[in-house]
């Protein structure tokens, strides 16, 4: 990035933070904040500055207005001396449930589709959570990060206790992690939902699916799984059709015992090597693990920018994500033209316009501007394109 581009971004964030009021996160005297600032080496040589607490909003507010960070975090842990140099000396005293969605963690595409995508991705990790861990909605907080993902911060304070390990439990859960079949299967009931009911559904699928293959085929594709040999895929493929009754009317009856059943279905559910996994994380959420496990983590502040996008990071009600539209609803920037210098040609939608950007300079809005230029794929172009 030319020391003019970073100059740019910075001048357009300092315009930004001196027009807009940040609210502070709850209990904002126990947060740690962590900052990355627009010094000579950025973005090249990224560096945090973190241990820094405030005793009011206003004081955050002032510090962001002041210093212009190119990106502004927060701890999701709430301590006694958030301020202190180290964790030891912070005396942690809870902290938020955090589920963290990136897009980078499930596909490759255009940003838009990588967009849409997490969104979906998003709306069903809250449908988990409402209706099979019955948490309180009202807690709920969902955030864009401004990025290519969404935050959901759960308050309710019977979490707030729950260490990493309690946290992992959480989080497997959700990602479908180290599932049980026997106990998926014996515990089944018509009532049941949830883990339940999805893994028998994604079973009779996959089962559907390989015994519509050439047999050779399927026993190939068994037979590769650690424990399973020849003759017991060739075995178990003989037994699909009745699994697949089995699975359809009761479940519960199907003889676990069996060695061959037995070995067939975990090494189904755990190895990598498995067909059926793609099934189960199509079931499953996928969300960052690490993040939820973290009880130190820092995360975006809603309402601070993305340097990497120019975008906000928005917090939303769960009510409004399915109306919200990242590419229009978190730009922070308007149409005052600036000039760009791109070396490839793009193309993408923003501000519900679709823009073609060529090789070269031009002219665009600043909105345009800013994103091309947070994200590499452009520098600021000539005086015309410097910040007023």
């Amino acid at each position: 990035m030319r020391p003019a581009t970073r100059i740019f971004i910075k001048q357009r964030f300092t315009d930004y933070y001196n027009k807009t009021r940040i609210s502070p996160p709850s209990s904002v005297k126990e947060r740690e904040f962590g900052f990355i600032f627009f010094d000579d080496k950025y973005p090249d040589d990224i560096r945090m500055r973190r241990h820094i607490g405030f005793s009011s909003g206003d004081e955050m507010q002032e510090y962001i207005k002041s210093l212009v960070p190119a990106h502004v975090y927060y701890s999701t842990a709430y301590y006694q001396t958030p301020q202190a140099p180290t964790m030891g000396d912070k005396e942690w005293l809870g902290a938020d449930l955090i589920f963290d969605l990136d897009a980078d963690h499930i596909m490759r595409g255009s940003y838009e589709e990588m967009l849409q995508r997490i969104k979906d991705e998003t709306e069903k990790l809250l449908g988990i959570l409402d209706d099979e861990l019955g948490i309180d909605m009202k807690t709920v907080k969902l955030v864009f990060s401004g990025g290519r993902g969404y935050h959901i911060h759960v308050q309710e304070l019977g979490f707030r206790d729950f260490g990493a390990p309690e946290r992992r439990e959480i989080v497997d859960y959700i990602c479908g992690i180290g599932m049980s079949p026997p106990i998926l299967l014996q515990e089944w009931g018509p009532f049941r939902t949830g883990w339940h009911d999805r893994f028998r559904s994604l079973l009779i699928r996959y089962l559907t699916e390989l015994d519509a293959k050439p047999k050779k085929e399927g026993k190939a594709e068994l037979s590769s799984l650690r424990g399973v040999g020849q003759v017991m895929a060739e075995r178990f493929i003989g037994m699909i059709p009745e699994l697949i009754t089995l699975l359809t009317t009761n479940p519960s009856s199907i003889l676990l015992r069996d060695q061959t059943v037995k070995t067939v279905f975990a090494a189904l559910a755990t190895e990598r090597e498995s067909a059926l996994l793609p099934y189960i994380r199509e079931a499953a959420v996928q969300a960052d693990e690490p993040v939820t496990t973290d009880i130190r983590r820092l995360i975006r502040l809603p309402g601070s920018l993305h340097a990497k996008s120019g975008f906000k990071v928005v917090a939303l009600d769960v009510k409004e994500l399915a109306d919200f539209e990242p590419l229009i609803d978190a730009v922070a920037f308007g149409e005052r033209e600036v000039l760009i210098e791109s070396e490839r040609e793009y193309s993408f939608s923003l501000l519900g316009s679709q823009f073609t950007i060529p090789k070269g300079r031009l002219k665009v809005p600043e909105a345009v501007g800013v994103f091309l230029c947070c994200r590499g794929m452009a520098e600021i172009g000539g005086e015309s394109g410097g910040a007023s």
